[in-house]
């Protein structure tokens, strides 16, 4: 990951662009402190899980296809409450 400190980021915008989409993320810093982290939009979507259906995060769970999860609710009695 390349890093570009905020004036060099803001003098060449477009480099750190093409740069985001070429190699991937990029780093922001601000005063030698990292601050940001530049995506491109693809890697954004797939972190995010944008644009995904309900179906489709499901299928990517890994617990998708798995026999042995024990899904049990406790059919115990509700508790007392006091008011």
């Amino acid at each position: 990951m390349r890093t570009w400190q905020i004036q060099e980021a803001k003098a060449h915008f477009s480099e750190l662009v093409r740069d985001t989409e070429s190699e991937g993320p990029q780093e922001i810093t601000w005063h030698g402190r990292a601050v940001a982290v530049v995506l491109s939009k693809t890697e954004y979507e797939r972190l995010s899980g944008a644009g995904q259906s309900l179906v489709e995060f499901m299928r990517r769970s890994p617990l998708f296809d798995t026999d042995d999860v024990e899904l049990t609710r406790n059919d115990s009695l509700t508790r007392e409450v006091e008011f």
